[in-house]
Formats: C-alpha cells, sequence, structure tokens
C-alpha cells in the first residue's frame, strides 16, 4: 500500500495543497480548484516530502525560476500522460492553443480531448497547464480559475496582473 502525505503551503495565488505518494509529488490543489478530490484522498499531514517543491514553488513565484526540476508521481490515462508531457514542453513565458498542443501529440483533431487531459492536470503549475489558451489567444478554461490562469500567465511575462477579473 503506498505512502500517502500532504501539507498545505502558502503562495500568492492562496493556499496550495501538495500530495505525494511515496514522498514522490503527484497532485497540487488549489483553494476552490475543479476536479479536486476528497480532502480524505490527501493522506496524513507530514511536510517532510515537500521540501524541494516548496522550494522551487518559492523560486518560481519570487520569478527566479522558469522550469521545474522535480519528479512526479502522475496518474492518468496513456493520452493524459502524453499531454501531461506536452505541457512541459511549452517555454516558460510562452503559450500554446489546444490545436497547436495536438498538432504537436500526432493528433490535429484532438484539441477538444487535449483540452480534457488538460483540465485533469494533477499537478498545476508545475506542469504548466496555465500556458494552454484558446484558438484566438483568449484564456479559456483553468480549474484554478481564470483569475488565478491571468496572474500566472503575467508573472511569467513579468508583469503584475491585477487583483482579479471581477
Amino acid at each position: 500500500m503506498p505512502t500517502v502525505q500532504h501539507t498545505v503551503v502558502d503562495s500568492p495565488y492562496e493556499p496550495l495543497t501538495l500530495v505525494a505518494v511515496d514522498g514522490v509529488l503527484s497532485r497540487l490543489h488549489m483553494t476552490g480548484q475543479r476536479h479536486r478530490p476528497p480532502e480524505e484522498t490527501f493522506g496524513e499531514p507530514d511536510p517532510r516530502p515537500f521540501g524541494e517543491t516548496i522550494r522551487q514553488l518559492d523560486a518560481y513565484f519570487a520569478g527566479e525560476l522558469t522550469e521545474f526540476d522535480l519528479p512526479l508521481h502522475l496518474v492518468g490515462t496513456p493520452f493524459q500522460l502524453r499531454v501531461w508531457e506536452e505541457l512541459c514542453r511549452i517555454p516558460y513565458g510562452e503559450t500554446r492553443t489546444y490545436g497547436e498542443l495536438a498538432e504537436a501529440l500526432g493528433n490535429p483533431n484532438a484539441s477538444r480531448a487535449v483540452g480534457l487531459a488538460n483540465g485533469k492536470n494533477p499537478v498545476g503549475i508545475v506542469v504548466p497547464c496555465h500556458r494552454v489558451v484558446g484558438a484566438g489567444g483568449g484564456l479559456t478554461g483553468y480549474g484554478g480559475g481564470l483569475d488565478r490562469k491571468q496572474r500566472l500567465l503575467a508573472l511569467e511575462a513579468g508583469a503584475q496582473a491585477p487583483a482579479a477579473l471581477f
């Protein structure tokens, strides 16, 4: 039986819940996030497995880190895993459309499936699903909320985003 542990850390985007399986980051949840599983699945509270994750998140939020280098324990379908791997190829400060991701995966007609897989990303921010935009470049759905997506993109662009959209 795997060991599941979690901790809650502060961030500029409200508290983040980090979940590890056997000491490896497997999920990052934002407050009010879509597809957030029940808290009883987060395991025992224990900050020990998360030192490097917290260090890298702090550096990212400070604008000092542009690429995460963390082992991840991701669980998903083979297609979801391919999409999440492709998300990690989007450079810091850049965006891609769902169609561009589908094309990169070798199936230009799969933009909707890419969107669904993107929405199920279990490790937001680290696996940068916020870097995916609509066909016209506009902001589209984000499990953490469009205001957070806008602020993450602004952080990566080196600009200070407004505190909220609405």
